[in-house]
């Protein structure tokens, strides 16, 4: 074997350098799991070394991949991506506060009434069967402000989770028309999100 095919036993299932198995360390899982999730978004990883000097693992990703900056939401027992490009500011209001005027959901936004989407209606989310006991949820509502053409709307989640970067990925020929939905991207934890569209969620 020369060095190269050397360096891929790194990147092999099961394989370890660890003399011995504990409940963190020494199963043979990381890296293939790693090298997995590179080639599974078209990309690569590399190793080279040098003997007492180091080592130096390579990424490469296509261009077709772009960085982006989203803050997770969650709706029932799903989560979400919503681009912070699209985000003016997110406020936790009283859910008296949001009422049905001329057919449709509004609420108060700094003097203006503005619509509100609630994204597990708009997504047709199924309710969780978790039970609620925080009266905090009961009485209050997360909302997203987002600029929509010339005006503002708010979407209603369940709750707001954090802002984080991540690797927006296509979903392909088969899913890519999905209104409302412009991509996905895996979290650092494994769990794979959908990225809010909010232009072709908001147009009627």
């Amino acid at each position: 074997m020369d060095d190269h095919q050397i360096y891929q036993l790194l990147f092999s299932s099961g394989f370890s350098t660890a003399t011995e198995i504990t409940n963190v360390s020494g199963r043979g899982v990381g890296l293939d799991v790693v090298k997995q999730t590179f080639e599974s978004l078209g990309g690569k990883i590399s190793v080279s070394s040098t003997h007492g000097g180091g080592s130096v693992f390579s990424i490469q990703l296509p261009l077709t991949l772009s960085i982006m900056d989203v803050m997770l939401v969650q709706t029932e027992d799903e989560w979400y991506g919503i681009p912070v490009s699209s985000i003016i500011e997110t406020a936790i209001v009283k859910r008296a506060e949001i009422y049905k005027a001329q057919g449709k959901m509004v609420t108060n936004y700094r003097n203006h009434v503005i619509p509100v989407v609630h994204l597990s209606e708009a997504f047709e989310i199924p309710p969780s069967n978790k039970a609620k006991h925080s009266t905090f949820e009961d009485d209050f509502q997360s909302l997203i402000i987002v600029k929509h053409r010339d005006y503002a709307v708010a979407i209603a989640v369940e709750s707001l989770v954090g802002q984080q970067d991540v690797v927006l990925k296509s979903l392909g020929n088969y899913l890519g028309n999905v209104k409302g939905i412009s991509g996905a991207a895996i979290l650092g934890n494994g769990d794979v999100i959908l990225i809010i569209d909010t232009n072709s969620l908001l147009n009627e």
